[in-house]
């Protein structure tokens, strides 16, 4: 692989990352507008409209999940590789999300959501409910969501995936550096 190949990956991937950040914001923002009806606030931990959990939370599926959707393993007639890559995806969202919470609580003393009203959660950090919904985001990721992404950044060009890499990362780098210097 060329050093050129590999930073056309990074950036590609950077991308990936950056889109389902913001895709979670809004998943996020969606539920405490529409579904609760709390009213808007900033859901993220940085101040633009993306929460880095979500993007790495995807990026984990993906990298670890992503094989799997092309093998069947069939009990009888039946295939249920998808239901084994929903309980990965479960099991692995689940984890991103607990040491999410740790982090932040060890950065800043907290963390930003409170689960101890659900019925099966843990010290308020997952619940099932939520691990569920994750499950299903991650099916959408994996075997809808992803291959359209990567068919828009074939049509993107590498000139133009340049410059969005560019203007994002740059925007992403100065406001982590900014929420940092604010701890």
């Amino acid at each position: 692989m060329t050093k050129k190949s590999r930073i056309a990956g990074f950036q590609t991937w950077f991308l990936y990352f950056w889109t389902y950040c913001v895709l979670g914001w809004c998943y996020e923002v969606f539920l405490e507008v529409v579904v609760y009806r709390w009213g808007f606030s900033n859901r993220g931990f940085l101040w633009g409209p993306y929460l880095p959990v979500y993007g790495v939370g995807a990026l984990l599926i993906l990298g670890c999940l992503r094989g799997l959707t092309k093998k069947p393993l069939r009990i009888g007639r039946v295939n249920v590789m998808p239901a084994v890559v929903f309980l990965a995806v479960v099991a692995l969202t689940t984890v991103v999300e607990l040491i999410a919470s740790y982090l932040l609580e060890w950065t800043t003393g907290g963390w930003l959501w409170d689960y101890t009203r659900y019925a099966i959660q843990w010290q308020g950090r997952i619940c099932l409910s939520a691990s569920l919904r994750f499950g299903v985001g991650g099916m959408v990721i994996l075997y809808l969501l992803q291959p359209l992404l990567e068919k828009g950044m074939d049509r993107l060009g590498d000139r133009r995936r340049r410059i969005v890499f560019a203007v994002l990362f740059t925007v992403f780098v100065l406001d982590c550096i900014v929420r940092v210097i604010r701890l």
